[in-house]
């Protein structure tokens, strides 16, 4: 990290207070991270309990016995060392593509601020060396498939911890400014972790740039490393950033679409909502009316003989609001997962358990499941059918304003002229619509279920798999927003060029503009959708509206 970096932008580690929105600091703008002094403590005296059990002698899980189905395999005290290692190199196992590096950050984040509670019976060194790998841009080697979500995201944290012990490798950052993605949104989703700007060193060489030397682990690190929901809740902390913005763009779509088919706000107005409060949809209701506040197109057409208007535009509020309570259910569960320990066994004083547990007369370690990720998996597989929903009525309000059989007068088909001898945005619509539904055909992993390690496993959450869907799902539905933004803003040419939009739609309709020309002769249009894509991926869609309202969408 440079030393230009401000301590304002530094992310405190303590285990309890770490955010969806630190976690996307940290992963895509590189902030830097430390661990709170108050926190250090709580790790030392953890580890000290782990250090008494282990001369003790007695027989305790993660310290010095085997694992999964090997539990009653007893490892002698001068192999404990060993096993831990060993635990590593078999359980970096995984497969498939390699995770991007904002997501190699936000399961390194993750872990560190799990261990940081104080449950885990890890050394200090342990949790300084996985900071300075943050800091200093050294990003594991990680395979993205090998994870049922419990016990935990076991095959990706052991590839991420293989290069602690100088194993495995890494991705080493070239030099400044050489991060892969930054908050104009991710770059990589479901493709190649392979980022520009990295040099791929075995993780010993890697440890070397910032000056560390590869760790010998010791009783339970190995197993307090890989044991967990990191990877899950770090995937799905970007996740709900990402899924919060497509929802204030999709009401910002919404809303410029109401405007320029004629549509009403009636269907928004506050005593709509109050009889029926669900927060979501007094939330999309209000950013639509804070964005049409104004606009003369609106009031043009007020005393039409229109009584209602078609479900995709009048049920915007009840829709999108139950996408936002969805994302917003997922968010609290994540802000919880963020701030808990959820390896095992965990480590206690022996005062704070009321239950028989294995240790010494100070110390408890407790076997339990917090590394099962269904409080995840489940709202996680919820969101995923919910942000498709959010794409279905979006791809219909699409086909309102290109369709000749249901559109206004005002508009031609397919939003251009001399329509027949030219296609105009005809086939956007079918992108979106193949979006949609490659959305749909996406499974439900929560529920089901594979058997593992001889059994003892029995009963799996598939919380990473659920992670993965939401992320693909998210990106498909900013690209049918896009194409409802896009469409829109066409739709708007045809508009009474003396009626003026809001001030929310202007900007909409601007943002747009600033990188796509209106559609005068048929052209390409995939990297015009790409463009609008990233516009509502980044945060500027977000910061115009902003700047024309005087307030941010909610």
């Amino acid at each position: 990290m440079s030393e230009a970096d401000s301590d304002a932008d530094r992310v405190v580690l303590d285990g309890e207070s770490l955010t969806v929105e630190e976690v996307v600091a940290v992963a895509r703008e590189g902030a830097p991270v430390e661990i709170d002094e108050g926190t250090r403590g709580a790790i030392r005296e953890s580890r000290a309990r782990i250090e008494e059990i282990v001369g003790s002698d007695e027989a305790v899980y993660g310290v010095n016995t085997g694992f999964g189905e090997l539990v009653d395999v007893r490892i002698p005290r001068e192999r404990i060392n060993d096993l831990q290692e060993n635990l590593l190199r078999s359980h970096a196992a995984g497969a498939g593509r390699e995770l991007s590096t904002e997501e190699v950050r936000a399961l390194v984040l993750t872990r560190i601020n799990a261990l940081a509670k104080g449950y885990s019976g890890v050394r200090e060194v342990v949790v300084d060396h996985l900071v300075a790998m943050l800091n200093e841009g050294i990003h594991p080697v990680v395979r993205s498939r090998g994870s049922l979500g419990a016990s935990g995201d076991l095959a990706p944290l052991a590839h991420l911890s293989l290069v602690l012990i100088g194993e495995g490798e890494a991705r080493v950052e070239k030099g400044e400014g050489a991060k892969s993605t930054t908050d104009d949104g991710p770059r990589c989703r479901e493709r190649d972790g392979g980022d520009d700007g990295h040099d791929r060193l075995p993780g010993d060489e890697a440890l070397a740039t910032a000056g560390l030397e590869p760790l010998s682990l010791a009783a339970k690190e190995g197993l307090a490393l890989i044991n967990g929901t990191q990877l899950t809740v770090g995937l799905a902390a970007l996740a709900v950033h990402d899924a919060e913005r497509a929802l204030r763009a999709a009401d910002a779509a919404g809303a410029l679409t109401t405007e320029v088919t004629m549509g009403t706000t009636a269907s928004c107005d506050p005593a709509i909502q109050a009889v029926r409060p669900h927060p979501g949809q007094a939330a999309s209701a209000r950013n639509v009316k804070r964005l049409t506040e104004g606009s003369e197109i609106v009031e043009s057409h007020r005393n039409c003989d229109r009584v209602q208007d078609a479900y995709s535009i009048r049920c915007l509020p009840q829709v999108h609001g139950a996408v936002r309570d969805a994302v917003a259910h997922l968010r609290g569960a994540v802000e919880v997962e963020l701030n808990s320990a959820t390896d095992n066994p965990l480590v206690f004083p022996r005062d704070a358990v009321s239950d028989r547990a294995s240790g010494t007369a100070s110390a408890a370690v407790l076997s339990g499941g917090n590394f099962h990720g269904e409080p995840l998996a489940l709202r996680l597989d919820y969101v995923a059918g919910a942000l498709t929903d959010l794409a279905a009525i979006a791809e219909r309000r699409v086909d309102r304003m290109l369709n000749p059989n249901l559109q206004e007068p005002h508009l031609p088909p397919f939003l251009t002229a001399e329509s027949g001898l030219r296609s105009g945005y005809m086939i956007p619509q079918y992108t979106a619509a193949a979006l949609l539904n490659e959305c749909r055909s996406e499974g439900r992993p929560s529920t089901d279920n594979a058997p593992v390690s001889g059994g003892q496993e029995d009963h799996v959450s598939m919380s990473a798999t659920s992670a993965f869907t939401v992320r693909r799902v998210v990106e498909r539905v900013r690209t049918v927003v896009a194409v409802e933004l896009l469409c829109a803003a066409q739709a708007a040419e045809f508009v009474d060029p003396a009626l003026s939009h809001a001030a929310g739609t202007g900007a909409t309709y601007e943002a747009v503009r600033e990188i796509v020309p209106p559609l005068d002769e048929d052209r390409s249009s995939h990297g015009e959708i790409e463009a609008v894509a990233a516009l509502v991926a980044s945060d500027a869609l977000d910061r115009r509206v902003t700047e024309a309202i005087g307030e941010a969408l909610e």
